[in-house]
């Protein structure tokens, strides 16, 4: 069966990791709880530029632009499809404004504007 990734690329200030740590839990708890398959967030650990070949890679800190005082994270959440996708997401929505006096005073401890988010397909797996 085909699946469908919604996948994040962010960086994170080194001083607001645990925050950051605290709220993926919350968010995982709450996609999964909604039917998600799946639920990753990931640090980045190893981002020095690799050589291929003549060809050096672009990195993801570069990509980011990252500063030396921030993280990168590559996070993603599976599905089993675009339509569950959709219905799981609709759901997160919905128990986030049940849950709204509990955010009022919420703010993210990372720049949603440097954030980027698309949703795959699945083309490939293994």
């Amino acid at each position: 069966m085909a699946k469908y990734v919604d996948g994040f690329v962010l960086v994170v200030p080194k001083n607001k990791v645990d925050e950051y740590k605290k709220m993926a839990g919350e968010g995982r708890d709450m996609w999964i709880k909604n039917g998600a398959l799946e639920y990753f967030e990931c640090i980045g650990e190893d981002l020095d530029p690799q050589e291929m070949g003549d060809e050096k890679t672009l990195t993801f800190t570069e990509m980011a632009k990252a500063n030396p005082d921030e993280i990168v994270w590559f996070s993603f959440i599976v599905f089993e499809s675009k339509k569950h996708r959709d219905e799981v997401n609709s759901k997160v929505m919905e128990e986030m404004k049940r849950l709204g006096e509990k955010y009022k005073d919420f703010s993210m401890p990372f720049d949603m504007k440097r954030m980027a988010y698309g949703g795959f397909e699945v083309a490939v797996e293994g």
